[in-house]
């Protein structure tokens, strides 16, 4: 089943970090991630620019779009993994080994995929697809 993996921390703390702080951080989590593509389990990662550059779509009686994302947190998301894994703890793992690599506060939710297009996710994931019968 693919699971993602997405990515919470205090924004205005990552993006304080040098280019050096960085690119350490980046060097610990493609580890993880060569551990994962290596499996054929690794899906799209992605970073998310920074929240000032979103905008948001709200729908209601009228549609409204209004700057930035709102959330009601401290944290934002800033990214996430796609990973085809077994089971829930087989993606808690994956989290688990990401959160160790990425320094500080933050956090990982871990929700299941449902798949709506699968031959789009074919196309982009290849031979992870096998794994769960798309």
């Amino acid at each position: 089943m693919l699971y993602a993996i997405f990515c919470y921390s205090c924004e205005d703390v990552v993006g304080a970090w040098t280019s050096a702080e960085d690119a350490a951080v980046m060097s610990r989590l493609a580890i993880v991630e060569q551990k994962l593509a290596v499996t054929g389990r690794l899906g799209p990662v992605a970073r998310l620019l920074p929240t000032t550059t979103a905008v948001t779509l709200r729908k209601g009686r009228e549609v409204l779009v209004i700057d930035g994302p709102f959330a009601e947190t401290r944290e934002q998301l800033l990214g996430f993994y796609v990973v085809d894994c077994d089971g829930l703890e087989q993606a808690i793992d994956a989290a688990r080994e990401l959160a160790m690599a990425n320094p500080g506060a933050g956090a990982y939710e871990i929700r299941p995929i449902g798949l709506y297009r699968p031959v789009a996710v074919r196309t982009v994931l290849g031979g992870a697809m096998k794994r769960f019968g798309a």
